[in-house]
């Protein structure tokens, strides 16, 4: 029975039904009770399903709702074992946190990429943890749930831990700690007393019904929600300012260095031949032994910009990436690896991934593509290992434009207010 302890399990209205589960219907005034929406494909028999969660498995008129409460059947002895040291600036989002915590609210940390966003969360969770409390930390973007699950395990190396998403290959089981991807929590119910979404402002649960949908409906009604973001919605800067919701700020990287700030070159059409201001980076890098990312705008210009560097650089070696590449993961890996040298990505590696001591170029930054959020996320990519806690950001353009500009213009404001803090470039 604990697998329907706080979760909304899908079984045909034809199953045997266990008397001390409960079961629910499907849909509601035509509402799928699983996420909230109302697109419906047609079935036979004036029978629907609903279209808008069908990624999860079907969910349709035919079908029930099965779930049983969160009893937080935990023991609550769970040990802490990250024995680092917080900043004196991440101690002090830590408290707010555990105040967070205490008075079940909804608070925003709003700090720069590189901030420590992960190591000031652990005392609030282990807070929780000893409480016997079910905890979340959800993420729109599986490369985030990956990159997060082996540290989350080694600072909570004593408590059982089930991580969930598109790719898994572990069974779920029911665990104080959920780590997964915000579609997961479509298949929760009043199950967490501690929710943690991380990037709420990355693609695509910015904006995304459903997915605020499940997250609202994972959460149990007398709960705490922190929101984590180095780029907030101007929904979320909104409710900041009306005072509806508590935040800290954190403008300054764990090793105390600033924000690399975005530089521009101007270049012609790059597509049928790539700019030689760009070649020239790149064979400073091949000289240099320097790893680095670059940015393009398209699917379809990953191939072509690969090979061309290929070309020019053949003993150099790269990988391209997307974000339905069926390799994607090993890919990343083995940047992480440092077995290659460069990966040529669309921004499915925007945020989430750190690969220590790398530079980034952006070939196309004026193109639609590349909002002023994403771009300050890419730069962010660069200068987060303490040992090379600075680096090159380079956008390659054909007109600069307002994003760009307005880019450039936070990463200098989030860098003045480092500068107060005592940041050093």
């Amino acid at each position: 029975m604990k697998l329907y302890y706080g979760r909304q399990l899908v079984q045909p209205k034809i199953d045997a039904i266990p008397d001390n589960l409960i079961s629910s219907a499907t849909f509601i005034d035509n509402v799928c009770q699983r996420c909230g929406q109302n697109v419906h494909g047609e079935l036979p028999n004036n029978h629907f399903y609903c279209r808008a969660c069908i990624a999860l498995g079907r969910v349709s008129s035919h079908d029930v709702l099965l779930s049983l409460p969160e009893p937080n059947n935990f023991k609550g002895d769970d040990i802490l074992s990250w024995d680092g040291q917080l900043t004196q600036q991440q101690q002090v989002v830590s408290s707010d946190l555990l105040e967070t915590l205490s008075q079940q609210r909804e608070h925003l940390v709003w700090a720069v990429t590189g901030a420590g966003k992960t190591e000031m969360l652990f005392p609030v969770i282990h807070q929780a943890l000893t409480q016997k409390y079910r905890v979340a930390i959800v993420s729109p973007r599986v490369d985030v749930i990956i990159e997060l699950a082996p540290r989350l395990h080694q600072a909570f190396s004593h408590t059982d831990m089930v991580v969930l998403h598109g790719a898994q290959t572990e069974d779920y089981r029911y665990t104080p700690l959920v780590l997964a991807t915000t579609h997961q929590m479509l298949r929760f119910k009043s199950a967490f007393d501690l929710l943690i979404v991380d990037e709420v402002d990355s693609f695509p649960y910015a904006g995304d019904h459903m997915l605020v949908h499940a997250v609202k409906n994972a959460r149990k009604i007398s709960s705490a929600v922190i929101y984590l973001s180095a780029t907030p919605t101007k929904a979320l800067q909104q409710q900041v300012k009306r005072q509806v919701l508590t935040t800290s700020y954190l403008p300054l990287r764990f090793h105390q260095h600033l924000l690399p700030v975005l530089k521009t070159t101007i270049v012609g059409p790059w597509r049928k031949k790539l700019p030689s201001k760009f070649l020239r980076q790149i064979k400073q890098f091949n000289q240099t032994q320097r790893r680095f990312l670059i940015f393009v705008p398209k699917v379809s210009d990953l191939i072509s910009v690969y090979q061309n560097i290929n070309k020019h650089f053949p003993k150099m070696l790269g990988d391209h990436v997307y974000a339905g590449d069926l390799k994607r993961q090993e890919k990343v890996q083995n940047m992480r690896d440092q077995t290659i040298q460069y990966l040529v990505t669309t921004t499915i590696l925007e945020r989430g991934v750190t690969f220590p001591g790398i530079d980034v170029l952006i070939l196309g930054a004026d193109e639609k593509i590349f909002s002023e959020n994403a771009l300050v996320q890419i730069a962010g990519r660069v200068g987060r290992n303490k040992d090379r806690p600075t680096g090159l950001v380079k956008a390659y353009v054909q007109h600069t434009n307002f994003k760009v500009y307005a880019a450039q213009r936070q990463i200098k404001q989030m860098n003045k207010l480092g500068k107060q803090l005592g940041g050093r470039i």
